[in-house]
């Protein structure tokens, strides 16, 4: 009996966790795969150029980004627990080490650690009394005001996030402008960064709360490890065993081919022509399956889809549209030949203009020998992501240049410079140039002098207003499906977990309309504790009378708040006093 065949163009995240749900229900799979070497898309790790001194097995590892997997994934985990590796009870997922502390840096100030899971020792505790006593520069009102717009979050119905909260943006939401510059710095913009592709201006009040809610949430559960990342390279813990898998199963997996024209007839996807380079020279053959899944960026996406293919389904315009709302965040790997791991977890650099973050790799990588990579001196990899490439530089040496006109040795010593004014605070050296032994930068990121780089993948931004742009795992187009971090999802959020949704979502789409006998994939809605259900029930019967929110402090938010204030008395801390214009609410 022949098989029903499915053509996956796009070999990321996305495209992988397709081929793994259809290959497992008994489909044909092939995915076509634009990198020349590399599965995972963006989340894969690469060798470090030339750094091999002989031995091919010595590379340095490089990364496009640092993986990060918050405690509230269900998607991408799931799959990972069905990835065999070495035998273990499930899969690669434990790969997966918790990370237990974040740093929140700033300029010549001392940094403030912070828990990012519920106590679960003495130490623990002693860490979230120490944040309470931290001097974080905030007034009290601002605190007051924080926690005050969150419980409105969390008491917000579902459907006036959706239809009010997408059109308010987070900058906005939380009155960042009547506040102060460390009001902004650490809970506005300092959190966003934590949200990977969000921007504190851009994004929805939609989006940002509702995963900032879920982190919140993941810190309060004793169960939960709120922030997670693997033990090794990423290709090593995850993609590579990965590719395995899907090739032991079946799945023919092609690098260095690129989609580029979808063929249509009778308003059908008729092939899709992919290109590939044999020799330098490009060759374009037409694949043909009889079901096509796009796993490729917005940015991609928008350009294949042509006249033709609108005719058959107009909504697809919403792509097009969608298309421009891209940033670029790529990484940067130092090499140092010191330790140096300055806490178990994410640093977020409040005061840098180029909105870094940073995390201490080895810590986490303790079967790695590092010692058998490059020259043996290397001690610590400090992999960090630039968020803001718009934003001027610091040195004047460089201009003061924004990162995307910088050349790739400006990049380094912008970002270095930033990373020592945070790190270097009182006489307290953590970065020394002398340890400095070798740097990588993402090659997705393209240097020209004759205008400004290029970013070869960027991510998408969720910005106001875009939710409507984006579209379901299905099309009008009988046999062409969606899969990738822009369609709509309950994550929301350019992530792995929502390219792995979306792939869930497109193949279950397939399943109903191939009429083929398989289980559905499961799909999880993010969750929310019930004892917030009857307020958001409350709220909902207001939306619908149409009324506005209406804020509701409850006995245990309000004992909550005496329980601060008595623990800042008992550590000497007091609330400054400031100045600020309207209702703290």
């Amino acid at each position: 009996m022949t098989k029903t065949k499915v053509a996956i163009l796009g070999g990321g995240i996305a495209g992988m966790s397709a081929a793994h749900e259809l290959v497992e229900r008994g489909f044909e799979v092939e995915v076509f795969d634009k990198h020349r070497l590399y599965a995972g898309g963006k989340a894969r790790s690469v060798n470090v150029p030339a750094t091999n001194t002989p031995d091919p097995h010595k590379y340095l590892p490089g990364e496009h980004g640092f993986r990060f997997f918050p405690g509230f994934y269900k998607h991408v985990t799931d799959t990972m627990k069905r990835i065999p590796f070495n035998g273990q009870k499930e899969g690669v997922y434990d790969n997966l080490v918790a990370v237990t502390r974040a740093g929140i840096l700033r300029n010549g100030q001392n940094p403030i650690y912070t828990l990012v899971n519920f106590p679960k020792s003495f130490d623990d505790l002693r860490v979230m009394m120490q944040t309470l006593h931290a001097h974080t520069g905030l007034t009290g009102e601002e605190e007051k005001f924080f926690a005050g717009k969150l419980w409105q979050l969390a008491t917000t119905c579902y459907e006036r996030r959706v239809n009010e909260y997408e059109k308010i943006g987070w900058w906005q939401y939380l009155e960042a402008d009547r506040f102060s510059k460390t009001y902004q710095a650490l809970l506005v913009q300092g959190i966003t960064r934590t949200l990977v592709a969000a921007n504190a201006k851009k994004a929805s009040t939609k989006t940002g709360g509702d995963i900032f809610l879920q982190l919140l949430f993941n810190m309060t559960d004793p169960g939960v490890n709120t922030d997670r990342v693997l033990n090794g390279p990423t290709n090593d813990a995850w993609i590579n065993p990965w590719l395995d898998y899907l090739r032991s199963k079946g799945v023919i997996y092609n690098f260095s081919k690129s989609a580029k024209k979808i063929e249509m007839a009778d308003g059908r996807v008729a092939g899709v022509w992919v290109e590939a380079y044999t020799d330098g020279v490009p060759k374009s053959d037409l694949v043909t399956a009889d079901y096509y899944i796009f796993a490729t960026p917005v940015e991609v996406m928008a350009d294949l889809i042509s006249d033709d293919v609108l005719r058959a389904d107009p909504t697809l315009q919403g792509i097009k549209t969608l298309a421009p709302s891209v940033a670029w965040m790529n990484g940067i790997q130092f090499y140092l030949s010191a330790t140096i791991d300055v806490v178990h977890g994410h640093c977020i650099y409040s005061d840098s203009p180029w909105a870094i973050t940073s995390i201490s790799q080895l810590q986490f990588w303790k079967d790695y020998d590092i010692t058998a990579r490059y020259d043996g001196k290397v001690q610590t990899i400090l992999s960090v992501d630039i968020s803001d490439w718009d934003e001027p530089g610091i040195l004047e040496a460089t201009g003061k240049k924004p990162a995307r006109d910088c050349s790739y040795e400006e990049i380094k010593n912008e970002v270095w410079a930033q990373m020592k004014d945070s790190l270097n605070v009182n006489e307290n050296i953590v970065l020394r140039d002398e340890d400095l032994v070798h740097w990588y930068i993402d090659h997705d990121i393209t240097v020209s002098h004759q205008r400004e780089d290029k970013d070869k993948e960027p991510l998408l931004v969720n910005t106001i207003n875009s939710w409507d742009l984006r579209p379901q795992a299905y099309t009008h187009i009988p046999n062409l499906f969606l899969a990738s971090d822009y369609v709509q999802t309950y994550t929301d959020l350019a992530t792995m977990e929502g390219a792995n949704e979306a792939a869930r979502r497109a193949v279950n789409a397939i399943i109903e309309a191939s009429g083929i006998k398989a289980a559905l994939c499961e799909i999880w809605n993010l969750h929310e504790p019930g004892f917030l259900a009857g307020m958001r029930d409350t709220d909902q019967k207001r939306y619908a009378e149409g009324l506005p929110y209406q804020f509701y402090e409850p006995l245990t938010f309000r004992l909550l708040e005496t329980t601060v204030r008595v623990f800042k008395r008992l550590f000497g801390v007091s609330d400054q006093e400031g100045k600020t214009t309207g209702d703290a609410r």
